[in-house]
């Protein structure tokens, strides 16, 4: 993939985190500035990436705007070390991390984090409560009143002679997924329990005058409504999910994504740096901790209370942080200005 206008070139991602191991994917990231004619017609583009996204450029102005956002991708590549750099044009010393470093690079690097936890939880939860394919039916959310308990209907069935297809429910007013169940043994009036195994709620019956009331069911909607969403939700991950890092996550045991919370901890980290000392450290001094992590060779309730524990440093070293609230604008305005006229 070639770039034109070449700006800054640098290995991104484990290499520069100095966590590369053998199996590791090399990624680059750098910055290129538009051709003169395309950034004065409005065409320039603000990015360019190759079809997996392991060369990302970012152009001139959109990197700029991403450093005043306090874009932890941006200010990571400003900041790569020197073992990561392939190619640094002198244009780029007018931007200097220190000028990019805010109040603000809480939110944008604890954000991730914070993403990352729940999904953490979320994942240990499939992990460990696979959902069968075939979805539960509207039956096994009911339950037959009697004797001043409930029963699941089921269970109820099963120990009487009657038929689901032969029992007709009528709402009673007043009252909220309780039913009157009237028992038709001849098969003429009655609906059934619901109108067939992909139903989404019980099946009301027209019963004749005269007809005994047999008992009464309750249908838990919102139980089942849950059961559902959270049905759809983990069928959706099964299929978006990807194979290779679940085959990890299950290899190490621990029922987590393992290398999602190596980057939760080392983000943290690296933030707790920029409120303490003023300064973002890209390369990391904990390679074979944060590997360690990555291995899956701590339970996830360790793993959460590391980042929790890391979350609560990071709140106190920000209530008493210097640095500035955000990006002074006419600095990185000017200093943008300067860059393209220089280059132009």
């Amino acid at each position: 993939m070639k770039v034109e206008n070449l700006l800054l070139n640098c290995r991104s991602g484990s290499h520069a985190y100095g966590l590369a191991t053998e199996t590791s994917d090399e990624d680059f990231r750098g910055v290129f500035y538009a051709a003169k004619h395309d950034f004065y017609a409005g065409a320039a583009p603000e990015q360019v990436a190759d079809a997996n996204n392991d060369r990302v450029y970012y152009e001139l102005g959109r990197f700029v705007e991403l450093l005043t956002k306090a874009n932890p991708t941006a200010l990571e590549l400003l900041a790569s070390p020197a073992e990561a750099i392939l190619y640094r044009h002198p244009v780029m010393e007018q931007l200097r991390i220190e000028d990019f470093l805010t109040k603000a690079c809480k939110n944008t690097f604890a954000g991730y984090a914070i993403t990352q936890i729940r999904k953490a939880r979320g994942l240990n939860k499939k992990v460990h409560n696979p959902m069968p394919k075939e979805r539960k039916p509207v039956e096994h959310f009911c339950y037959v009143l009697t004797d001043g308990k409930s029963i699941p209907l089921l269970t109820w069935l099963s120990k009487t002679s009657f038929a689901s297809c032969d029992l007709a429910l009528v709402r009673i007013d007043h009252t909220r997924g309780v039913y009157a169940v009237y028992h038709d043994p001849g098969g003429t009036w009655a609906e059934g329990i619901t109108s067939g195994p992909n139903a989404n709620d019980v099946h009301l019956s027209s019963v004749p005058k005269g007809q005994k009331c047999l008992t009464y069911l309750s249908f838990n909607h919102d139980g089942y409504s849950v059961y559902c969403r959270n049905h759809r939700e983990y069928w959706q991950w099964v299929g978006a999910r990807n194979d290779v890092r679940y085959e990890s996550t299950l290899s190490h045991g621990q029922g987590y994504d393992s290398k999602n919370m190596m980057h939760t901890i080392r983000l943290l980290d690296m933030a707790i740096e920029i409120f303490r000392d003023g300064q973002l450290n890209v390369l990391r001094p904990d390679r074979d901790f944060l590997l360690r992590v990555k291995a899956g060779a701590f339970p996830l309730d360790t793993v959460l209370e590391m980042a929790e524990s890391r979350l609560a440093a990071l709140e106190a070293y920000a209530a008493k942080s210097n640095l500035p609230a955000t990006v002074d604008k006419a600095m990185a305005a000017g200093r943008l200005v300067g860059m393209r006229e220089e280059l132009y």
